[in-house]
């Protein structure tokens, strides 16, 4: 308990690399807001100021990024890349990356979760793919086909693991901050979703996922899935 009270109070104040401008943007409105009021104190000048200063909370809050150490567990084990609920668990075709069928696993990211996506296995990235598309609403299930968005595929000693990372309805920008032939650690930073989001994970069809639907689950924290043997 006192571990999770330590993170989230880091979480407060640790900010994702790349959101200045919107944080920044948030922080001037606040600032003029709360100067106007200060010089004439009205009802319209001191309402202004409050709702920029939720504004400003909610940015703060939104694009937060806490300090995650993965807990000493088993090679095998696959880490959510994602803070979100659990809305998909299904068997597909992926022959893009993985090569074949696959274990699809879906978490949907709500305005109110973290939007820092974490690397689920220790790996290479092999494939990071930029696709422009729709902004439909992300939890429904052909966004993940028509929506923009951004593969990450990975290389580990398990197989192929593929990242999906899917713009909603007002996220309008992914940030990747990978690239081809780097090497990650399990839970390492992959990117974030700027303002609502989806992401899909693909693991090899020997997986065996370790969640249900409806769950919530934390960016590299929640066990989503155990992987067979080792790829020779």
């Amino acid at each position: 308990m006192g571990h999770q009270r330590s993170e989230t109070k880091r979480a407060l104040i640790r900010l994702a690399q790349g959101v200045q401008a919107e944080v920044g943007l948030a922080s001037a409105l606040f600032a003029l807001a709360a100067v106007w009021a200060i010089a004439r104190p009205r009802r319209v000048s001191v309402s202004l100021a409050g709702l920029a200063g939720v504004l400003w909370a909610l940015f703060v809050r939104f694009f937060r990024d806490p300090v995650r150490v993965p807990d000493a567990i088993e090679p095998d084990v696959v880490l959510s890349p994602a803070d979100g609920r659990i809305v998909g668990i299904e068997t597909v075709h992926e022959p893009r990356f993985v090569g074949g069928d696959a274990l699809k696993i879906s978490i949907f990211m709500s305005v109110l979760d973290v939007h820092v996506n974490r690397a689920p296995l220790a790996g290479t990235v092999r494939l990071v793919e930029h696709v422009p598309g729709r902004f439909l609403q992300a939890h429904r299930e052909e966004a993940s086909l028509v929506n923009e968005h951004n593969w990450i595929g990975l290389q580990g000693p398990y197989g192929r693991v593929l990242v999906n990372q899917i713009a909603g309805i007002m996220a309008r920008r992914i940030v990747c901050w990978v690239t081809p032939g780097q090497s990650v650690s399990r839970g390492e930073r992959l990117g974030i979703i700027k303002f609502g989001s989806r992401v899909e994970v693909y693991l090899p069809i020997t997986a065996a996922a370790s969640i249900t639907e409806g769950e919530q689950v934390y960016a590299g924290k929640t066990v989503i899935a155990r992987l067979a043997s080792a790829v020779p």
